[in-house]
């Protein structure tokens, strides 16, 4: 009688220390995305066997057969998330649980192994308190998690992969406002588009982001240093290149409506983008003031490129912003689109009302000032 694959255990992890620990590197010499802590996790799966055993090792190249289906076909899936040392030194992550179930949901979508969300955030944890001395106690500055899963099937065949890996790399990351806050141009560029009906984005799958790059380029080379995706005949806006989009409108009873595109399968469910929501809807029912914000109308909606012109040339438009990991909230000063230039208001700061609330709020909550339940200690 044959054995049920095994489920993802953490209780059965390994730990192989590296032999020569570094150090972090001068908070000033942190380049994102390009330091790498001295440990990593890995955790091999077949579909005959199930989650092997769990491995936290000195960080290095992996061995991949070169017909590897990752390398043909982009069996790939990651997460962003981050670490924070708050001001008593301990570190800290942000609603983690959140980043395992969509983790999940992207790896359904591709048809790679799911696992018990739990136990992969208890190895997450154990990772992170191995390498927890590259969590950096300057100010803003935090320690980027990515966990990644791929297929590693040596084929050459477009079909489920039987063999997978799951992988957790870890680095140390600066303040994205590092300088003062610089409100970013898009561009709205109805020539490409980042996802459509029945496709993928709505996962967080390697994919969906090769292809951005050359509109990005394109973009930034006519002085634009973000993508605002449109979709369809009617320029649906979508996504503000890798974030969410939010824009606040003054309706004609004064009351400021905040609107993000609703989850209609070609949005990406950001974890900073419910949290957002969260926030300002308790604001909107009393439940948890935010601090300067008047009244507002929290709704998930559609939103056309037509409509942000009209509320334009109506000075209906107060703020706009993108919404991520990486920022939280980047402000929006204009948008280039069909030609001209749509000019939207920033405050003095840089930030209008809300985006300077939400991010006050969220960032009070990653680095422990105050306490709430979205902030989870790794011990």
């Amino acid at each position: 009688m044959s054995q049920s694959p095994s489920p993802l255990d953490a209780s059965r992890l390994v730990i192989h220390k590296s032999d020569s620990l570094r150090q972090c590197p001068p908070v000033k010499d942190i380049v994102f995305g390009r330091t790498f802590t001295d440990h990593m996790l890995k955790i091999p799966w077949t579909a005959a066997r199930g989650w092997g055993e769990p491995s936290i090792e000195p960080y290095g190249p992996l061995s991949l057969e070169p017909s590897s289906v990752v390398l043909h076909y982009a069996v790939t899936l990651f997460e962003g998330m981050k670490a924070y040392r708050d001001d008593h030194g301990k570190v800290r992550l942000f609603r983690p649980e959140k980043n395992m179930e969509r983790m999940n949901r992207s790896a359904s979508r591709i048809c790679l192994p799911n696992f018990d969300e739990t136990e992969l955030l208890k190895l997450i944890k154990k990772l992170v308190q191995l390498d927890q001395h590259w969590v950096p106690s300057e100010p803003g500055y935090s320690m980027y998690i990515r966990p990644t899963l791929i297929g590693t099937e040596p084929s050459v065949s477009v079909t489920q992969t039987s063999e997978a890996l799951l992988f957790v790399i870890l680095s140390p990351v600066g303040p994205y406002y590092s300088s003062g806050v610089k409100p970013v141009a898009l561009e709205a560029n109805p020539q490409y588009v980042r996802a459509w009906p029945g496709g993928t984005g709505n996962a967080k799958i390697g994919a969906n982001y090769g292809p951005g790059v050359m509109p990005a380029m394109q973009a930034a080379a006519r002085g634009y240093q973000q993508i605002l995706w449109l979709f369809g005949e009617e320029h649906y806006v979508t996504e503000v290149g890798t974030m969410n989009f939010f824009v606040v409108l003054k309706k004609d009873d004064g009351v400021w409506e905040v609107v993000t595109p609703p989850l209609n399968g070609l949005i990406l469910p950001g974890v900073t983008r419910l949290s957002i929501l969260e926030l300002l809807r308790a604001h909107q029912n009393g439940e948890e003031r935010l601090k300067n914000v008047p009244k507002i109308e929290v709704n998930e909606r559609d939103i056309k490129m037509q409509e942000l012109v009209d509320a334009a040339n109506a000075g209906n438009i107060v703020e706009m912003f993108g919404a991520g990991t990486a920022a939280v909230v980047s402000p929006v000063n204009r948008i280039g689109y069909m030609g001209k230039d749509i000019h939207v208001p920033v405050g003095e700061s840089g930030f209008g009302v809300i985006t300077e609330a939400v991010l006050n709020k969220i960032t009070g909550i990653q680095w422990g000032k105050e306490e709430h339940p979205w902030s989870v200690p790794i011990e």
